[in-house]
This record gives C-alpha cells, structure tokens and sequence, in this order.
C-alpha cells in the first residue's frame, strides 16, 4: 500500500523519465479491451499483440514491446495493410502502438496511452526486411525540415495514396503528419475530399504518420477528443503553420527564472488498479 501511494505521489509530481512504471509491466491483463481515459493520459485493459509479421505488414523494433493495442487498432493495422498490399503500394512498417497496458511513457510519447494511437512509417520496402534490418530500420525524411518544404526523392504517390487510405477509414479520428506533408495532400485532385479534414499538421511527423481512432463504442471510459475544425485545413489554418522570419531583437538581459516542472495529471482510479493487477497464465 505504502507504495502505491508513493506511485501516485510519484506521477503528480513528475518525476525523472526512469520512473514510468508501465514500461516495467510485461503482459497484457485479461478480458475484452477497454480503453480509459484520453490519448495523453489513459490506460489499457485487455490488450491484444499486433503480430510481429503478417499480410503487408512488419513491425519494427519489437524488442521495445510497444506492438500492443485495442483490438479495433489491431484490426485497422491489418485492413489497412491487406488494402495497401492489394494496391501493390510496398510493404507497410508499423511502429510504435501502445505498451502492454498503455499507460505513460518515460520518453518518446505524450499520447499512445490507451491502444488507439499507432505510427506507421512512410518508408516503403519492396518486400519483408530480415530481422537484423526490423530492429534499427532508419527513417526516410519526406520533408527538408530547415527548408520547409517537400523531399521529391522520396516523397511520392504511394506515400499520399497510403495516408488516403487510412483517413478515409470511418474508425479513425486524426491522422497527424508534418505541415509540407498536409501542403501536399491540399495540392493534389481528389475526387472526395473529406478525408483531409482529419489529416492534421504536427511538427516531427515528417518520416511517419500517426494514426488515431475514434473511442471504440462501448468504451464509457474512454475519453474522444474534440472534433477537427470544419473544411478540410488547406486555408489559413494550414498558412499559419509556417515558420515567419523572425526580426532582430536587441537584446537585453533577462533574469534567469527557474520554472517549476508541470505536474502531470493523475491517470484515472481505473488505471491505477490496472497496473497493480497481476499478469495470470
């Protein structure tokens, strides 16, 4: 008991990255999935594994143990996968989803919490990469970042073609991806344009894109997030993302201020008895 409530202390307060606990849980619990809670803090009861290897697909980095979801994530994974193998766009390379329960991570992530986040890389392989290659695959930049503008050597139809595919799927809630990346997505004729209004700009998202789905229906803990703007973000809202050359400062000195680290929320009471639940079988 005394533990659990330096646990609960230890979270609030923000302590190092070393002290996220959830990484330190092996095994999924038991049951249908659930997931509780929002993206940025949440949990997951009932996860299932992505299988390392299937039709389309890889996962990469698996030693990481970030390939588990709920079980509408895993199902998306494997339609979209089966859709872009069909389409004969390359092989798909999943990255991370969610730990076994969810939950914070350390570093890396501020949402994945819940199984209903994944990152599915813009690079795509001719045909399934060896087991060497699947642990330290390395990005393929689609975006010239200081430049601020799209990479034409390995940006291309199958990468815009892939992203249409998944946000077209009614699961899905957003879809992030770097600003050029949108820009060029905004560019192009489609014939149904709707699908745009749930690709939203985020910096960092300029080798992968992030896929996330709707709260599953009888989810009641599961918290949505707030529905996109209306129109499909090519305007103004996409503009305003780009970076304004900044005039000279004179420059003044400025007292040095020691900011006190952000508390971070407390996960819900659900996800608290969850990562204390031992793993049966």
């Amino acid at each position: 008991m005394r533990y659990f409530f330096a646990l609960l202390l230890g979270i609030a307060i923000g302590l190092p990255a070393a002290a996220s606990p959830w990484e330190k849980v092996k095994a999924p619990s038991e049951g249908q999935s659930e997931s509780i809670g929002t993206y940025n803090n949440g949990c997951l009861a009932g996860a299932e594994p992505l299988p390392l290897e299937g039709e389309g697909y890889q996962v990469m980095r698996s030693q990481r143990g970030r390939y588990y979801g709920h079980e509408s994530m895993i199902r998306f994974l494997h339609d979209l996968s089966k859709s872009v193998n069909k389409l004969e766009l390359g092989q798909l390379l999943v990255g991370d989803i969610a730990m076994p329960r969810g939950g914070r991570f350390s570093s890396g992530h501020k949402s994945h919490q819940t199984g209903l986040d994944a990152d599915i890389w813009l690079k795509l392989s001719d045909g399934p990469l060896s087991e060497d290659e699947l642990i330290d695959v390395q990005p393929l930049p689609m975006v010239h970042i200081k430049q601020y503008k799209i990479n034409k050597k390995n940006w291309g139809d199958k990468q815009a073609l892939m992203i249409q595919l998944a946000a077209a799927d009614e699961r899905v809630a957003r879809i992030f991806v770097h600003p050029v990346i949108k820009e060029q997505l905004c560019q192009r004729e489609w014939k149904d344009r709707d699908w745009l209004q749930k690709v939203r700009p985020w910096w960092g998202h300029y080798y992968h894109f992030h896929v996330r789905l709707h709260c599953p229906e009888g989810d009641s803990s599961c918290k949505p997030q707030k529905a996109p703007p209306p129109g499909d973000g090519c305007g103004a809202e996409l503009t305003s993302w780009k970076p304004q050359p900044k005039p000279k400062a004179k420059k003044e000195k400025v007292a040095k201020v020691n900011k006190k680290p952000k508390q971070k929320p407390l996960p819900p009471a659900q996800c608290m008895l969850l990562l204390r639940t031992p793993a049966t079988g």
